[in-house]
């Protein structure tokens, strides 16, 4: 490159790379050297080279590799401080030798104390801060004077060693992850799973031991941050069992997917294949067989007795209640069920039994233009009850208010509840309020004693109905049975090529399920039953009451 584009360049970047070394210099004047050295060293480069095509990405290339070399500089010219020449001065900075640089290296020295044992941290700070003497921090530790002594001086190597030590943080420090999504498959206990990743230093930690066990000053270095908040964190992940120990190391315990647009395309496709194959053989076989018209599959049911009209049977509506409760409950006898739940779920203190499963997908990802995407998903969702169960999925087209995954199981149990009482009219007027509310029901008149009112989600009357259903779906399974498995054997492969060996088994477990009880499969067989026009966007009306049933178990 020429010498005045290369000026000009370098010119139009002096500016960010300023800010950039002003944000990690100790003070103004080290930003200003780390500029001009940044500066001249990619000036010199461009001097010589003729293939630089992306200029953000050499200039900033060039700023981390000197930065690197500034903190390295940096380090070597504290190797050599004493640790006991400055240790009876870390509280008091004026009492320290004039040839020191007092404010550099007690910064560095009080940044260290957060890398010690918990022990040695309250045992120095008690001794240099409090200035508490020896025995009566020994009487308040509860330990013997002697251990109080030795901590002092493994303590002091520590610091002498850490001192001596580049700490040097990992991408995070700068760019922190934050989870896409996080779900789980089990049961709910009494924290929602996002009170466990309530923060992004949880998430972060979380990342930064997904493949690989560290401890809890090597999680702090990944992040930038003082062992101190890591330590408690840590404690908090690992005992709700999201982190599990390797001697003093900590490694995630659920897996934490980063999906790449190639195997995310290559699942879109696969996805879209299967629902071709087996959602129109269901719609057609489903509009052929006439249980569509079959008394007990109630759609908009009004109870017996009633003066006002019965509704019309929508079988549009009907079918988005069927076509995804069939799909997830038809062809169990066909699944590789070799790995069990209770196999790799984990019981969590607050009574959830579960799989938590995270994404971390970066921002710049390019997809298909007619990639789908799982918006607003939830679900298969379902709560046995007395002989009865509720299912539910929630989506893009459903209207429902927001239902923590803790409460799920306490409003699917009182629906199915409030339904069997209301055969013997003893609902009250709340009751009714908390149904039209969610749109389960639609009421007619005025309250006496009870309402008219009408069912809006699909109620299969008995086990038969449920059965016959469910057949014609298994039916269709085993019909493209080979062509499922030649579809999901090359996506399971890249897939587990993707967890880390000690979580494999979690996510054969979960592979199991491809093309059954699949959120992402359910969801593919509705839109490629819409793309093509067998099925209707449901009407607003329909919208809250949308792809729930009650059946019989």
């Amino acid at each position: 490159m020429n010498r005045q584009d290369a000026e000009k360049h370098i010119t139009e970047y002096l500016k960010p790379i300023f800010g950039f070394a002003l944000k990690r210099c100790k003070n103004e004047h080290d930003a200003e050297d780390l500029t001009q050295e940044i500066a001249l060293k990619a000036f010199r480069a461009l001097l010589v080279r003729e293939d630089v095509r992306d200029m953000g990405k050499f200039i900033w290339t060039v700023a981390h590799n000197t930065l690197s070399n500034y903190y390295r500089d940096t380090a070597k010219s504290m190797v050599g401080v004493s640790i006991d020449e400055v240790a009876e001065w870390i509280a008091d900075p004026c009492a320290g030798p004039d040839t020191v640089d007092n404010t550099e290296v007690l910064c560095r020295l009080r940044s260290e104390i957060a890398y010690l044992s918990r022990m040695q941290r309250k045992i120095i700070i008690a001794y240099y801060f409090d200035k508490r003497k020896q025995a009566d921090i020994a009487a308040e530790l509860g330990i013997p004077l002697g251990t109080v002594k030795w901590h002092l001086f493994e303590a002091k190597k520590e610091l002498k060693k850490g001192m001596d030590t580049m700490r040097k943080a990992s991408d995070l420090k700068f760019n922190p992850i934050k989870f896409h999504s996080v779900g789980f498959c089990g049961s709910a206990g009494t924290k929602a799973t996002d009170d466990f990743f309530r923060s992004t230093l949880s998430q972060n930690i979380c990342y930064s031991v997904r493949n690989t066990a560290k401890t809890v000053n090597e999680i702090a270095d990944d992040l930038g941050v003082s062992p101190v908040y890591v330590e408690a964190e840590v404690e908090f992940l690992e005992e709700y069992g999201f982190l599990q120990m390797q001697k003093d190391k900590y490694i995630v315990n659920f897996i934490i997917g980063e999906p790449t647009a190639q195997l995310l395309t290559m699942q879109d496709r696969m996805y879209k294949r299967a629902a071709d194959l087996f959602a129109n053989d269901l719609y057609d076989e489903l509009m052929e067989s006439g249980l569509l018209d079959d008394e007990r599959i109630l759609c908009n049911h009004m109870l017996p007795g009633s003066t006002h009209d019965r509704p019309l049977r929508d079988k549009n509506f009907l079918l988005w209640s069927l076509i995804p409760y069939i799909t997830a409950w038809s062809g169990e006898k066909l699944m590789d069920e070799r790995i069990t739940f209770d196999e790799v779920a984990v019981i969590r203190p607050d009574g959830g039994y579960n799989i938590v499963h995270a994404d971390v997908v970066p921002d710049d990802m390019v997809l298909p233009d007619d990639y789908v995407y799982m918006k607003n998903w939830c679900g298969p969702m379902w709560n046995n009850g007395d002989h009865q169960m509720m299912w539910q999925i929630d989506s893009e087209w459903s209207d429902r208010s927001p239902i923590t995954e803790r409460k799920i199981s306490e409003e699917h149990e009182r629906t199915v509840t409030l339904f069997n009482w209301e055969k013997h009219n003893l609902l009250s007027k709340h009751d009714y309020a908390w149904l039209t509310e969610r749109g389960y029901i639609k009421t007619h008149g005025n309250y006496d004693g009870y309402f008219t009112s009408v069912w809006q989600i699909i109620i299969l009357k008995d086990r038969e109905i449920r059965d016959r259903l469910i057949a014609i779906g298994e039916r269709i399974k085993k019909k493209h049975q080979t062509d499922f498995e030649t579809l999901k054997e090359p996506y399971v492969r890249a897939s587990l090529n993707t967890v880390p060996s000690h979580l494999r088994k979690v996510r054969e477990y979960e592979l199991q399920f491809v093309f059954h009880s699949d959120g992402w499969f359910l969801l593919h067989c509705i839109t490629a039953l819409l793309k093509n026009g067998k099925l209707k966007e449901p009407t607003a009306d329909q919208r809250k009451a949308l792809t729930t049933l009650i059946t019989p178990t």
